[in-house]
Parts: C-alpha cells; structure tokens; sequence
C-alpha cells in the first residue's frame, strides 16, 4: 500500500524524520478495528455505520471516522455515505477466515506496543518493560485473558512449507531423529520431516503449546513420525534425538539463561550429535541504512523491551555456546525472501 504522507495536523516540515515519528498512526488504526472487530462485523456484506456501531459497541460518528480512515488505507471501501464494506485486502482481519491475521495485528498493534511504549526507559535501565512499569499500571499481557492464545497463533503456525528453505538449508540424511525444542504449532518439525521421509521427529514445548498443536498433527501426514513432548527447557530437555534444532527461543533470554537452555542441550545431544540454532544472525558492524537489517535491529530492540533478550551475531553466539560446552562447527545461510526465512542463519554447534 502507498506510504501516508504524515499530514495528522503537522505544522512543521514532513521530513522523513517526522515521518518515522508519526508511522503509529496506521499501526492505531489497525490495532482498534481488530479490537472493535470491525471486519468479522462486516463479513462480506454492505453495512451501514449505524448497524456497525450496534455490532460493534461503538459510538457510530467516531466508528464512521475509523472506517473512513480504514477506507484510506485499502482496509475498507465506502460505496456509498456511511456505508461500508472490507475489501480483499482487508479480509484476513476477520477473525473466522483461514490465515486471519487478527491474532498478529493484536499480538504486534496492542500487547506488545504496550511495551514499546517504555522502550526509552528500557533503555536507559537495560531492562524490559515488565521491570520498569509503575507497578500500578498492568500491562495489556496481564489484562487480555486472551494473551496467550494469541501468542501460540502467531508463533508456529504459518504452512509448512513457508519453512521448506530452512528444512533445506542443512543436510539431514544422516540424521535419524530430530527434536524441534521450543517448536510452538510445529511447522518447522513438519516441513523437516516432509522433505525427509526417513527421519523421526520430536516437537517439544511447554504443555499448553503441545495440547495446542494436537489438533493439527492430527491432520498431518507426517504426524505419524513425530512425538509431541511436553517440557520446560528451563529444567530439561527430553533425550532420544540425534540433532536437536531451536528456532526464535534463544533470542528472547538474556545470556545467562540462554547459557542454562543451552547446557540442557549439552547434556542430551549425543556424540556426533548436532545442535542447530535458528536466528537472524547480525553483522559484526552496522555502517548503513538497509532495510533488511533494520527488520532484525527492530527485532533486538523488540527483545529487549519485551523479554530482555537479544539478536546476537556470530561472536556472540560462539561465546554461549563455548559456556555450554559446544563448539560452532559452521553457519548455513537460509535461502528464500518469505518473512518467515529472510536473512535467518543456522547456526550448527557440536559437544566440545
């Protein structure tokens, strides 16, 4: 979609520079028709703004000014005054259509934007947001009974094949079993086990992870090849595979407890044996502006004000996994420019 030309009532000069600083104001606007749920309101219907704010428990003159503003940016589409529609654009913001990206808009536009909100007193203490909030004003997290439903849909859960070029990145024919720690919805497991037949996999996660990935393994082919394990990598990691893989979890701890996770890896990983680790993997210097790489610096900043973690860069991921008794035997660029793939690294360590 066109960039807005930042015009929110802005009496100084638009530079790109004010322009970054107004960039919330499509964020916003998201963020509440999701929370309105304006598009499952509309579905595939002509509404009016007045059945709209019935459907919506919203004032129907502040609601119309949303659904213009929505219009403006492809979300909706006014056919005629006060009258609306969602256009296909604006469909996967329905909540009860295959690839809704509700649970994202949400997760990304309000719970953790609320962190964002304390990213300079994050920085300024090196602390996440939880650490630095007045006690007395709860976090969005806290107050949506719904949090970690939405976490466990957007984490994991993208098609299989969105992850085929990490599958393919590393050579698994050797390998006969491989455990995918921390694997959320199990996509990863699945696109490893689907383009090799031969192996057996483990996907293992907290408890409330694994009761919901039940229900589509179910319905997997390769399902029958893997294990679904309920575990805590804080305390343990459960034995029985020759390679174990970790994608986005080590990202979001601080070194000391990555080192933890880690050494719970060492104690499992056989002779032989191989640990890959999954993550943007950042350069030793950072001399230009370049739009991939501010993806994985905004990706850092998010870890440090949401979880207190990091994006780490080759040295540094050398240095956790010296402390945990591994050696990084190699990286293997990940090939494939979809979102779930770009510029991420395996990063392949084996038991000193």
């Amino acid at each position: 979609m066109a960039q807005p030309d930042s015009g929110i009532g802005n009496v100084t000069t638009n530079t790109g520079l004010v322009e970054m600083a107004m960039a919330y104001s499509r964020s916003r606007v998201l963020c509440a028709a999701a929370r309105l749920g304006v598009a499952d309101a509309l579905g595939d219907e002509v509404r009016s703004v007045g059945l709209l704010a019935e459907k919506c428990q919203a004032d129907a003159n502040a609601l119309y000014r949303l659904l213009r503003a929505l219009a403006s940016i492809g979300v909706t589409e006014e056919t005629t005054p006060e009258h609306f529609r969602l256009t296909p654009f604006g469909k996967p913001l329905r909540r009860d259509v295959p690839q809704s990206v509700w649970p994202a808009v949400v997760f990304w536009g309000d719970l953790l934007a609320d962190s964002w909100s304390l990213l300079t007193d994050c920085v300024r203490t090196g602390l996440p947001a939880a650490q630095v909030r007045d006690p007395k004003i709860p976090s969005r997290w806290s107050q949506d009974p719904e949090a970690n439903s939405i976490f466990r849909a957007v984490m994991g859960t993208a098609p299989a094949e969105d992850y085929a070029p990490i599958a393919a990145a590393w050579d698994f024919s050797r390998a006969k079993v491989v455990a995918d720690l921390g694997g959320g919805g199990g996509s990863l497991i699945l696109a490893v086990l689907g383009l090799n037949p031969h192996l057996r996999g483990m996907l293992v996660d907290l408890e409330s992870s694994v009761d919901a990935a039940k229900a589509r393994f179910a319905e997997e082919d390769a399902s029958s090849r893997c294990e679904l394990i309920a575990a805590d990598l804080t305390q343990s990691v459960p034995v029985g595979a020759d390679v174990y893989m970790i994608k986005h979890v080590l990202h979001g701890r601080r070194d000391a407890e990555a080192i933890t996770i880690l050494r719970n890896c060492r104690a499992v990983v056989p002779q032989g044996g191989s640990l890959l680790i999954i993550e943007f993997i950042l350069p030793p210097l950072v001399s230009q502006a370049d739009p991939q790489l501010e993806s994985h610096l905004m990706s850092d900043l998010n870890m440090l004000a949401v979880t207190g973690g990091k994006e780490r860069s080759e040295r540094e991921w050398r240095a956790l996994l010296e402390a945990a008794g591994f050696i990084l035997t190699g990286v293997y660029p990940v090939g494939g420019d979809t979102r779930m793939v770009r510029n991420v690294g395996i990063v392949e360590a084996k038991p000193a």
